[in-house]
């Protein structure tokens, strides 16, 4: 596949997106750029059937990063190989949705989920030249999902680095309401296999939304293994829920905890003003893999990483506050979640941004994580795979539903549990710990003597 904006320099990829949106260059302008966008709106396309169908080879595009020819770029991008460009995919949506007869595009196309990124390499070379290549794959009304592919040129030839899946979604100039896109005709087998593939992916994400643990209750298996992790923390000489022992090799998941904190600069801004996705999926990153080190003893390495979810925007001035917690061990296979959040000084409000998911392996077998509260189990519930994903090589997520992890309580449903009562007066107790919880159900009254209840053990 060979067409559309071909040949660009990682350096030039910005430039071109500011030209195709009418963007500001710099922070003090943003303002007056916004209101020129606002005019666009009338350009907007009422129903998707009045847009040109396109080919997936129209949106293909080969960016190029000479980190062999060019030492100023080399040492800038030193660290690079631990990143995603996340300006290419969005100029792949563009070159998708570009209209000839329009000098600036009414569309602003932004990321709402990282799907997928799987490693292929582990050693990247700070002198050799990087590739990406890409192309839109799947197509619905209002979003467009985008596959990128990075490779790396060595001992002379292009070997892959990393793959990844982007779903980016079109909205108005304003950012307010979801905007219709051209419509996509995949072209061969490989082209509709490619397109089937965005369907499933879209169904699956569907399917993981509904089954997330703040909607539904853990199923029968994975109760059985919540329990499991709660007996395995027994003290087998007192036979109390209070009595909690950590078994030898382990870690308690509460003392594998990092935090940190950014404020975030205009530096850091995107073409629409807002922080750039790649410099929080960054941010994310050094935080995991510093929690991973730290509890590994050893440098871990990336292998995958697994729905990125942009729920909300970070507007420029925000406080970040960033909290990774390795949330399941497995040999030498590690897994981290990062939990990241804006903090509004002036109302004091928490809003959750993203929440991210990293594998790393480290070359040595690290301790057992071992949760000490419920929310801590249900992220360590081991089913069979990442929601099917086998690439994760670390494949215990409860399902896919870790991204919807509860930390805090019983997803808030605990305030609402009436246990059956003695007499009458306890219907009010609310219990907080998993000890609590299985303390509290009442099976049997004995022939109503409230004074003879048989508590499961």
């Amino acid at each position: 596949m060979s067409e559309g904006n071909t040949h660009l320099l990682v350096s030039n990829v910005r430039n071109r997106l500011r030209e195709i949106v009418g963007a500001s260059t710099n922070w003090r302008d943003h303002q007056q750029a916004l209101a020129d966008r606002l005019s666009l709106s009338n350009q907007l396309a009422g129903s998707q059937d009045e847009l040109p169908v396109r080919r997936m080879k129209d949106s293909y595009i080969e960016v190029h990063l000479p980190l062999g020819t060019d030492p100023t770029l080399r040492e800038k991008y030193l660290n690079y190989h631990k990143g995603v460009s996340f300006s290419v995919p969005v100029l792949i949506c563009y070159s998708h949705t570009h209209n000839k007869a329009l000098q600036r595009s009414p569309l602003s196309i932004v990321t709402a989920l990282v799907d997928k990124i799987d490693m292929r390499k582990q050693v990247i070379h700070p002198d050799c030249d990087i590739k990406f290549t890409g192309h839109v794959t799947w197509v619905g009304k209002t979003s467009i999902e985008a596959k990128m592919h990075m490779s790396q040129y060595h001992d002379g030839a292009y070997t892959p680095v990393l793959d990844a899946t982007f779903v980016m979604v079109a909205r108005d100039p304003e950012n307010k309401r979801a905007a219709f896109v051209n419509p996509l005709k995949p072209e061969g087998p490989e082209e509709e296999e490619l397109f089937q593939q965005g369907e499933i992916n879209k169904m699956r994400r569907i399917e993981l939304s509904t089954a997330s643990l703040l909607k539904v209750a853990p199923t029968a298996e994975e109760r059985k293994i919540v329990h499991s992790l709660f007996l395995n923390t027994l003290d087998t000489k007192t036979v109390s829920f209070r009595s909690r022992v950590l078994p030898p090799n382990s870690v308690w998941m509460e003392d594998a905890k990092v935090k940190g904190l950014e404020i975030c600069h205009p530096q850091e801004r995107n073409i629409f003003n807002r922080i750039f996705g790649g410099f929080l999926m960054r941010k994310a990153y050094e935080l995991g893999w510093a929690n991973a080190c730290a509890y590994g003893g050893c440098r871990p390495n990336l292998i995958a990483v697994d729905d990125i979810l942009f729920q909300k925007p970070v507007e420029i001035g925000s406080l970040l506050l960033l909290s990774s917690q390795v949330c399941y061990t497995e040999g030498n296979y590690i897994q981290v979640r990062v939990h990241t959040e804006v903090l509004d000084p002036l109302t004091r409000h928490h809003n959750t941004t993203n929440v991210f998911h990293f594998t790393f392996v480290t070359d040595k077998d690290v301790p057992n994580i071992v949760p000490q509260s419920y929310g801590g189990r249900t992220s360590n519930v081991v089913p069979q795979s990442y929601g099917g994903r086998t690439s994760n090589v670390v494949p215990q997520s409860y399902g896919g539903r870790t991204s919807n992890v509860v930390p805090q309580s019983y997803g808030g449903r605990t305030s609402n549990v009436v246990p059956q009562s003695y007499g009458g007066r306890t219907s009010n107790v609310v219990p907080q710990s998993y000890g609590g919880r299985t303390s509290n159900v009442v099976p049997q009254s004995c022939g109503g003597r409230t004074s003879n209840v048989v508590l499961r053990r």
